[in-house]
């Protein structure tokens, strides 16, 4: 195979459309993989075929006579699970699945010294240190860094897209970065995940002064429609664990506070893990199908008179007083699924490292997922540099980006307005010092867009084979500033990370295509055009919008 794909770059070499995506077939050094296996059996068993680089044939089955018999080096193919076990009991049962292998994470306050005394447990219900500020999930590098590089890359190719449970899932793929302690059978996972990285050939090409090399990570494509399925499936798999034996936490339930994604996850993972939701939600600034999803998964939803800065506060409070945990960002457990994006960006272009990655920001705590996402793959060598990070925010809540332009000075929250990208409508972020941090470990940016130019940039990439959300007009409104400041080359490989579905928000595409917006142009609206039901007005219309397309 590797000779057949070398083989296809030759051949392809002159192919401008072909010249930089990501094939995922290289043949990574496997050297050391030998040894580290006899020791971690756990981690990698090279008779199994989980870990094989190709995908097997449907319902074939080898004895290992049948395989010895051919007289060749062929791994034996995994016969199929009993017809009465179900792939979570098969988890528990395989050797591979259980145990972490010596790999362990606990709390520390961020950005802490290594050799901090201050340390929680994962199991422990704690938001904060003893200084008040936030806590973050540090892992054991040390036992980490006992593999190369290479072996964690090739153990993570070849769990992606299987149903071995938890593999499958593109969280749990990487379950040695996230919660290595975990027991299978705790964990609550939908298969979120390995999202599609879609080429914005034409965006790049007609756009954006012909960049080749522009890809939008459309996170948004995940069970709920937006990225915090991530990071949900971690913060629920973790009550889960400490809801059952034999740790029988009394925990009632798991709430949040909700600019409408975090609800519609949350929702969804504790109605498959048959745990209570309670979340808040200001009125009337949400959309239709954000509200429809807690509804629908069964949660305790309570609209509230406010804004999100003051449903955070409310959830606060309650969660302090009552036996329910907090789900909102303030718990750093969910970034441990939401830098998982990262991972598998790197993973997408076969472990190269973009130029950018541009973050949409509102509460600001997926910056800093992205951040950790790629330093752990740096520290433990899977890869060997950073990309530069951006993160990306609405003109009428811009926090972060009003204390970027003032060079990091005192950082002032705001009231949020209005803004179609409602998702992000948070004046007072909870993770601004997280995105900080990873804004100048990066040497990072932050851009801002008013509502006519992230409207704009949504509805121009949506004629060019997106439906992206305002969140992604966002994003892509500051790539198209980067790029007229000629901050972002032409040929730097960029990521626009999409962070929801546009099916979410048609309420403001249609507004937009309706010319119905106040004081917005709306320059790229296509609205529908009545017609009379007669052959003649039919014509006459379509010559007039294909004037000079018909070669008639």
């Amino acid at each position: 195979m590797a000779s057949a794909v070398s083989s296809f770059l030759s051949l392809s070499s002159s192919s401008d459309r072909l010249d930089r995506l990501p094939f995922r077939n290289r043949n990574h050094n496997n050297r050391g993989i030998g040894k580290l296996s006899s020791a971690f059996p756990h981690l990698w068993n090279p008779t199994d075929s989980l870990l094989l680089r190709h995908r097997r044939p449907a319902r074939i089955c080898c004895s290992s006579t049948a395989a010895s018999s051919s007289g060749s080096n062929h791994q034996q193919l995994k016969t199929r699970r009993p017809a009465e076990e179900n792939i979570r009991e098969e988890a528990c049962r395989r050797d591979e699945a259980t145990g972490s292998c010596g790999f362990s994470a606990c709390y520390v306050p961020f950005n802490a010294p290594a050799d901090t005394a201050e340390t929680y447990s994962l199991d422990d219900v704690v938001y904060r240190g003893r200084s008040g500020g936030l806590l973050d999930v540090r892992h054991d590098m040390t036992a980490l860094k006992r593999f190369p590089g290479s072996y964690w890359r090739d153990l993570f190719d070849s769990r992606v897209g299987r149903t071995t449970w938890p593999y499958g899932s593109g969280v749990w793929s990487k379950k040695e970065f996230v919660l290595p302690e975990i027991d299978p059978d705790h964990i609550v996972s939908l298969f979120e995940g390995n999202s599609n990285l879609f080429w914005a050939e034409r965006l790049g090409r007609d756009h954006l002064g012909g960049m080749p090399d522009l890809w939008v990570k459309h996170c948004g494509i995940s069970h709920t429609g937006s990225f915090k399925d991530l990071g949900m499936t971690v913060l629920v798999s973790q009550v889960n664990r400490l809801r059952r034996n034999p740790l029988n936490r009394p925990i009632a339930g798991v709430g949040c506070a909700s600019t409408g994604d975090t609800s519609a996850a949350l929702s969804a993972y504790c109605a498959a893990a048959g745990i209570p939701a309670i979340v808040f939600l200001p009125a009337d600034r949400i959309s239709l199908a954000q509200l429809v999803q807690p509804i629908a998964n069964g949660a305790t939803v309570l609209s509230i008179d406010t804004d999100f800065d003051g449903c955070m506060r409310l959830i606060r409070e309650v969660t302090a007083e009552l036996p329910i945990y907090l789900a909102n960002s303030l718990n750093s457990l969910r970034l441990e699924g939401q830098k998982t994006a990262a991972i598998e960006i790197l993973q997408q272009f076969d472990w190269e490292v973009p130029d950018w990655v541009i973050v949409p920001g509102g509460n600001l705590g997926n910056i800093y997922a992205f951040y950790k996402g790629f330093e752990m793959c740096r520290e433990l060598e899977l890869v060997d540099r950073m990309p530069r990070l951006v993160c990306a925010q609405a003109a009428n809540a811009n926090p972060l980006y009003l204390h970027y332009k003032s060079g990091w000075a005192d950082f002032k929250p705001v009231i949020a307005a209005d803004t179609f990208a409602s998702a992000i409508q948070i004046g007072d972020p909870v993770s601004i010092d997280r995105a900080v941090f990873a804004l100048k470990a990066t040497d990072g940016i932050v851009e801002e867009a008013t509502e006519e130019e992230l409207m704009d940039a949504m509805s121009l990439a949506d004629r060019t084979g997106m439906f992206a959300c305002p969140h992604t007009g966002v994003a892509l409104a500051a790539l198209f500033k980067l790029r007229e400041r000629g901050v972002i080359g032409t040929n730097d490989r960029t990521i626009v990370v999409s962070t929801a579905h546009g099916l979410k928000f048609t309420q403001s595409k249609v507004a937009y295509h309706s010319n119905e917006i106040a004081n917005m142009d709306c320059r790229y609206s296509n609205p529908p055009v009545s017609v009379k039901a007669s052959f003649g007005a039919v014509m006459d219309v379509l010559k007039k919008k294909l004037d000079g397309k018909l070669g008639l």
